[in-house]
């Protein structure tokens, strides 16, 4: 089987960065060099994303398992959005392989269920799973712009964004059913508490895909876990918070 795409840059302990649903490693192009001067930044393409196109995409577990093959034993890891989910995934099913986690503008479960609230109607779910057949592109520069909505530095987030979906191509269709159907169906918070991993949880106040409420729930729920809140962020706050977002993180990881 092939295996997934990942971009190395630095020197130093191990730092894997997961990427969101829809973009590709590329997410991550303004943070790495800096990263990249205390660690050996691996920056993943998750299955059937970027450059691990050609990886179809399966059940959640199997992507994990695919990922957890790129992590170097003991690495820290970093998951923003769905990469944060797979991260979480990572933490609780190969924790040997992850030292310290970071979480960023994470959720346990992305849909709303009885009882939890703090996620998305699982209607807007599946109106973005309804355009996905009726016109792709539309339906991601929506979703680009869902990220960046109401936090600061909207504009310049949805440009860079649009921008860098457009430099590896759009997912295929299969994908981006299939890791949608991830972000409806999966639910972590039972195997949450599990997590080992000294955590950062890190997410914008102005959240539209992953509402503050559920990193409060993760900082609460994961042992030792330092929530990490920026007032005036939405769903990219290592890119419109860059400096803040690192030195956390650096401090975070040590």
């Amino acid at each position: 089987m092939t295996r997934l795409h990942v971009e190395t840059a630095g020197q130093g302990r191990d730092l894997v960065l997961l990427h969101g649903w829809g973009l590709h490693s590329g997410a991550w192009d303004e943070l790495v060099p800096t990263l990249a001067r205390r660690y050996r930044v691996h920056a993943i393409d998750l299955p059937g994303h970027g450059h691990s196109a050609a990886i179809e995409v399966r059940g959640f577990g199997e992507a994990v398992d695919l990922v957890a093959e790129r992590v170097p034993e003991g690495a820290h890891v970093c998951g923003w959005s769905l990469g944060g989910l797979i991260a979480q995934g990572l933490a609780t099913r190969r924790g040997a392989r992850v030292d310290r986690l970071a979480l960023v503008g994470a959720t346990p479960c992305f849909a709303q269920r009885p009882g939890w609230s703090a996620a998305m109607k699982e209607s807007t779910l599946a109106e973005f799973a309804a355009g996905l057949a009726i016109d792709r592109e539309a339906t991601l520069a929506r979703f680009v712009r869902l990220n960046a909505l109401n936090g600061t530095l909207g504009r310049e987030a949805i440009r860079a964004f649009t921008t860098r979906l457009a430099q590896r191509g759009p997912p295929s269709p299969a994908t981006l059913e299939a890791s949608l159907g991830w972000l409806r169906e999966v639910d972590l918070r039972a195997q949450v508490p599990s997590i080992a991993s000294p955590t950062l949880v890190v997410h914008g106040t102005r959240d539209q895909l992953a509402p503050v409420e559920a990193g409060r729930w993760l900082a609460a729920a994961i042992p030792g876990a330092r929530l990490m809140e920026i007032g005036d962020a939405a769903h990219l706050p290592f890119f419109t918070h860059r400096d803040a977002f690192a030195s956390a993180l650096e401090a975070h990881l040590g």
